[in-house]
């Protein structure tokens, strides 16, 4: 976790912990003017338009306090959905039997996708089953991860 990230992870946790909701994950992306920080908040019951919109201004308010992004930024609080990334070696811990798609930081066998099915955690790396091999990848190397929907007829 980039220290920007982890800063802003330990200003949000509490005020979404509070509210009742686990905090999925963040994403910072600095774009000049059009700087966008997200914020996905999980809950075993589900995740409204008026969670988030709760959420939103709880959030606000504490970033308006202690001002950790300079200029300008659009705060978006989202579900994870239903293709969630992945942030933890917990959250990948929970989707065990998924298949899940990753972006490597730097390219692995001449690649950087891969998308298989991700069959458990073992210390600091993720396991992913792909094409009949098992690919172990220390969770620094990757860049990002996403659950995989099924769709079930």
């Amino acid at each position: 976790m980039a220290l920007k990230d982890a800063a802003l992870h330990a200003l949000i946790e509490p005020v979404v912990t509070a509210m009742g909701f686990e905090l999925w994950g963040i994403e910072y992306r600095p774009q000049g003017k059009h700087s966008q920080l997200v914020i996905y908040i999980d809950h075993a019951d589900g995740v409204s338009v008026d969670h988030c919109a709760d959420v939103s201004r709880q959030v606000s308010a504490v970033l308006d306090v202690e001002d950790p992004i300079p200029g300008e930024y659009r705060l978006e609080v989202s579900s994870p959905g239903m293709d969630r990334p992945l942030y933890t070696l917990d959250q990948f811990a929970r989707y065990a039997g998924h298949e899940v798609a990753l972006k490597l930081r730097v390219a692995f066998d001449g690649r950087r996708k891969f998308q298989g099915l991700l069959t458990g955690i073992e210390e600091d790396e993720v396991l992913l089953q792909l094409d009949g091999e098992e690919y172990c990848f220390p969770i620094e190397s990757i860049d990002q991860a996403r659950v995989v929907p099924r769709f079930e007829d």
